[in-house]
């Protein structure tokens, strides 16, 4: 009882309500679970027309000295950097020290060729191809609470001998560019890019709580530590020592954020050019037109426009997302690895904008009543549907299968979808309208599912039939086997009529067959082995997310 007292008095003292406004209660029900004195939470802050008219913190900023959040307490917002890492760049086009046409091999000449294709507005609009960092490192042995330096990250992605992609050819994110972005600012300036966007941004805005933080040891007032769950139903510190910045790093507070959202829609500080260039969606090289500018998405929500952009690093997540026809933002800063800011963001967004929503979505249901209305389908038709799919271009597999009378869309054992019949053999994922599954089947009888969100190129599977490996044939895939790229080696073993996975001698876990010559691990990707004349394994590649063709060579 003490020190729920103690909570509310805290949460009174730091201000962490603007008044009270007439959603206040549909807002607070929203966060409820969090508004807790033993639990981790969020700070959250409300625009409407340039004024911030509610902002509050829920649950506590420290559980060890029982600091509640408040609109005040200081967030790592991870990948809601970015914005500020493209507005630096974006200010260095503007006087003429950039270009966004500049190639990579202008700023790092240690780079394989492929860095002569690769511009600046590839690295901005993620179509670089270039390997992600955080991945590499994770498929190095490394994980979050090991240490490295941008030098090493720096050595790892010259090491890479080529990209996911040519450039321009497609949209996959990568922390590397964003992190190649800020080490840019600082070749092109001649210093750090937390001084740059110091003098440039923060301080001519008013930010006095906002900086990018390139050094763990930094002392930061009122900062919100993160948390993650643990296994007893309670809470472990979930922090970083690592010093990156570009694609992260920028710490700051509701507050702070308020006056960024007001330089959105003044040209006092920052221009209108410099808006235009920030908000031009990237294209590639078809001519596709992406979602995605330079650090910011481009969207859609119940007919309206959205500009927004999360992220999410150990025990922080984040998310602002703002309404500009409708000068309306909101804001979330969790210091909870279990949180869904953007989902909630949107819960929020509802409550406001429910009357501009409503002549939005009677269009928009219009549309989707002339084009599609949900069937009831047989078993037997939906059956026909049933089956294990590859997909080529990510290296991964789904099951869909029949359950309860629906088709199912299966992914792991805590995520599956049912599948909303259209037609016979068209399908909408339930709770994603945007996503509209068409399936065919050629004269062989193999089925083709293709999956289309929000009217962007079908993601293309084919129906194949999983393998099964006895022990002794899974043993003809044990070994050591070395990545130059990387400099690491992974050792397959035979433990337990398994094959295990050992990285750098550290046991992971085990592989499981699924195509000829295929394997999978849970934890680490694709394996795709390939063999010499005389049948023997020679390699592997290795495909996880948002690395691809990793080349691993048997010792």
């Amino acid at each position: 009882m003490k020190k729920i007292i103690v909570y509310i008095f805290l949460t009174l003292l730091t201000g962490s309500v603007y008044g009270k406004i007439p959603e206040s209660n549909a807002i607070d029900k929203i966060f409820s679970e969090w508004d807790k004195p033993n639990s981790p939470g969020a700070s959250i802050g409300i625009i409407k027309n340039g004024e911030l008219i509610y902002a509050r913190g829920y649950g506590m900023a420290n559980l060890e000295y029982d600091i509640p959040n408040s609109p005040t307490s200081v967030f790592r917002i991870a990948s809601t950097s970015k914005q500020f890492t493209a507005a630096s760049i974006i200010l260095l086009v503007e006087k003429g020290k950039l270009n966004l046409d500049d190639s990579l091999d202008k700023f790092f000449s240690d780079f394989p060729d492929y860095a002569k294709g690769i511009t600046i507005a590839h690295l901005l609009n993620h179509t670089s191809g270039i390997r992600d960092y955080l991945t590499l490192s994770y498929l190095a042995g490394l994980n979050n609470d090991d240490y490295y330096t941008d030098v090493e990250v720096l050595k790892w992605l010259e090491n890479q001998q080529e990209t996911n992609f040519k450039p321009g050819e497609k949209f996959l994110y990568s922390n590397s560019g964003y992190w190649l972005l800020g080490q840019i600012v600082e070749i092109v300036t001649g210093e750090n890019m937390a001084v740059f966007a110091k003098n440039e941004i923060f301080i001519p805005l008013k930010m006095t709580n906002t900086h990018f933080h390139n050094d763990h040891n930094q002392i930061v007032k009122n900062r919100s530590s993160g948390y993650i769950p643990n296994n007893n139903d309670g809470y472990q510190i979930s922090m970083t020592t690592l010093n990156m910045i570009g694609d992260g790093g920028i710490f700051t507070s509701v507050e702070d954020m308020k006056k960024w959202d007001d330089a959105f829609y003044e040209s006092k500080t920052l221009s209108q050019k410099f808006w235009e260039m920030m908000t031009k969606q990237g294209r590639l090289n078809d001519g596709e037109v992406l979602d995605y500018a330079s650090g910011l998405r481009i969207s859609e929500y119940k007919g309206l426009k959205t500009v927004n952009h999360g992220g999410d690093f150990v025990g922080f997540r984040a998310d602002l997302i703002r309404f500009p026809e409708h000068k309306f933002s909101v804001m979330i800063f969790a210091n909870r690895g279990d949180a869904n800011p953007s989902q909630m963001g949107y819960k929020v967004a509802d409550i406001f904008l429910k009357n501009k929503f409503q002549e939005s979505e009677s269009v928009e249901s219009e549309k989707q009543n002339n084009k599609v209305s949900s069937v009831k389908l047989t078993p037997k038709q939906l059956k026909r549907w049933q089956a294990d799919y590859w997909y080529d271009e990510g290296s991964f597999s789904r099951k869909l299968y029949v359950k309860d009378n629906s088709l199912r869309y299966y992914r792991s054992e805590n995520s599956e979808q049912k599948l909303i019949p259209v037609n016979e053999n068209t399908f909408k994922m339930e709770g994603a309208d945007n996503v509209v599954i068409t399936f065919s089947e050629n004269k062989d009888k193999i089925k083709t599912m293709s999956v289309v969100v929000k009217g962007r190129k079908p993601n293309v599977a084919l129906e194949y039939q999983p393998i099964s490996y006895s022990s002794e044939e899974m043993r003809t895939f044990a070994g050591e086997y070395f990545s130059r790229e990387l400099n690491v080696t992974y050792h397959l073993r035979m433990a337990d009529s398994e094959l295990q996975l050992y990285i750098n001698n550290k046991e992971t876990s085990p592989m499981q067959a699924v195509k000829e010559k295929l394997l999978t691990n849970k934890d680490y990707g694709t394996f795709h082995f390939n063999q010499n004349k005389s049948g023997n394994i020679v390699n592997f590649k290795l495909a996880s997310g948002r690395v691809t063709n990793l080349l691993f060579v048997k010792l």
